[in-house]
């Protein structure tokens, strides 16, 4: 039987030493309202008007809502909405504002390499089953341990919207043994009969939770009766540290013929993020 624990709270303004020191032992840092919320507002509204009639503003409520029929990550409305949204300057620029790289460098002790591979969540109601089962980024993302997840609420989300749940200390033990599973990304990795206590708080607009690539994480279901969790995350790494080359292409771009690069850049006013990485020293 599982029990929770609210997430361990970490400031910015704690001494840099401090907050490494309790991410290499808790394998996370949450950082609450360390975003600006009115650029979480801004970027959450440019997504609810790509993604409509499926999801939509409901008044002055600043959580969005599902207005459609439901639907997951690779579905037939996933894939048509989903392109329109990874084409978006400031979803990219949002993880390259000063204060995020800053955040990042704090992380790493030393300059940050923020991934291309930016990814935007969608969390809608009617689709228990469907959720993203417990994993390790060191999996998917073929990745080393200087690599983290930066992971960002764009609107409040409350114990029934499907919140961020991590395994703490999971990370210690390295890479685990997955096996398939159903829900996004479709592996599921090896939970220890004794872990057992899982951290996961309500967190609010704004709040940031950044987590090791050995951290085990998964996402609960949406149990609401309307409301859609929408959330953005990507990750990092030390600069020169091995990085996969998959990380290099849009997300998702492997398997919708449309999302790439090209596609995503050709509506954008600045290009001084357009194939940034294309210097990076260590791919593979």
């Amino acid at each position: 039987m599982s029990e929770d624990h609210d997430l361990i709270v970490s400031r910015f303004e704690e001494p840099a030493e401090v907050l490494r020191s309790r991410f290499q032992e808790w394998g996370y840092l949450y950082l609450p309202g360390y975003m600006p919320a009115d650029r979480c507002a801004g970027l959450l509204d440019e997504f609810v008007d790509l993604l409509a009639p499926h999801v939509v503003k409901n008044g002055e409520q600043a959580t969005p809502v599902l207005a459609g029929e439901p639907f997951y990550e690779t579905d037939a409305i996933w894939d048509a909405v989903y392109p329109k949204m990874q084409s978006l300057e400031a979803f990219h620029g949002f993880f390259h504002q000063p204060e995020t790289i800053e955040l990042m460098e704090l992380v790493t002790g030393t300059r940050a390499f923020v991934y291309p591979m930016k990814m935007a969540r969608i969390s809608t109601p009617g689709k228990v089953g469907y959720e993203t089962p417990p994993h390790q980024d060191a999996h998917s993302h073929n990745a080393g341990p200087t690599m983290a997840g930066i992971w960002v609420a764009l609107h409040d989300v409350d114990a029934n919207m499907g919140r961020l749940k991590l395994l703490p200390k999971s990370h210690l033990g390295g890479k685990r043994p997955v096996f398939q599973a159903q829900g996004v990304g479709g592996v599921q990795c090896e939970i220890y009969p004794d872990e057992t206590l899982w951290h996961v708080s309500d967190v609010q607009q704004g709040d940031v939770i950044i987590f090791h690539s050995c951290m085990v994480h998964k996402a609960e279901p949406n149990l609401s009766k309307d409301k859609v969790r929408m959330s953005i995350d990507t990750r990092f790494c030390d600069y020169g540290a091995p990085v996969f080359s998959l990380n290099l292409e849009p997300h998702h771009g492997w398997r919708i013929e449309e999302l790439n690069w090209a596609f995503m850049y050709r509506n954008w006013q600045d290009t001084s993020l357009q194939y940034y990485w294309k210097d990076y020293p260590n791919f593979f």
